[in-house]
């Protein structure tokens, strides 16, 4: 059962993976180093966890989207993001689209090309969909972010993909 994924705890991150779980005892990794804990719920939103034969309670709050968290203990408060493949790639997606300089359109994750709805010298909008990329298991649609006429498609549909390579261009 390996399930990995950072978690950024206020400003640190660390590397986490889950290796065995077994009812209450979980077996994890956390930046290299392994630990057995033992975790159960007492309450809403309240956990008791034993680690090396001592006790400790933390109060674990959702935050805005399932993926941040307000953990409190005894003695201090953290602010805690689950950082998964899903939100790499949201962050890498968003990074690349300010990066691109609106011209050249790419993905910043490997995928397959599934649908290109325009053709070279086209005219297209703010906002229409020029290409359509699976990576992770999901669709995404890149929209165009000006007014403007497809010079290039690199590509075409069934293609695999490499991670920021140009997939259309417009001028």
């Amino acid at each position: 059962m390996n399930l990995d994924f950072d978690i950024k705890v206020n400003e640190n991150h660390s590397k986490v993976e889950l290796i065995k779980e077994n009812g209450n005892i979980l077996t994890v990794m956390v930046n290299g180093k392994k630990y057995e804990i033992d975790i159960i719920s007492v309450g809403d939103c309240i956990y008791s966890i034993l680690y090396k034969n001592k006790s400790y309670n933390v109060e674990l709050i959702e935050g805005e989207n399932g993926k941040k968290f307000t953990v409190n203990t005894l003695y201090q408060t953290f602010n805690i993001e689950i950082i998964d493949a899903e939100s790499r790639y949201l962050t890498n997606r968003n990074k690349s689209k300010e990066l691109e300089g609106n011209n050249i359109i790419s993905s910043p994750m490997p995928g397959r090309i599934v649908h290109i709805p325009v053709s070279v010298n086209q005219k297209v909008i703010i906002g229409q969909t020029l290409i359509v990329v699976s990576a992770m298991k999901m669709e995404s649609e890149f929209k165009s972010s000006k007014n403007g006429v497809i010079t290039q498609i690199h590509v075409k549909e069934g293609d695999i993909i490499n991670g920021h390579q140009p997939l259309i261009t417009i001028d």
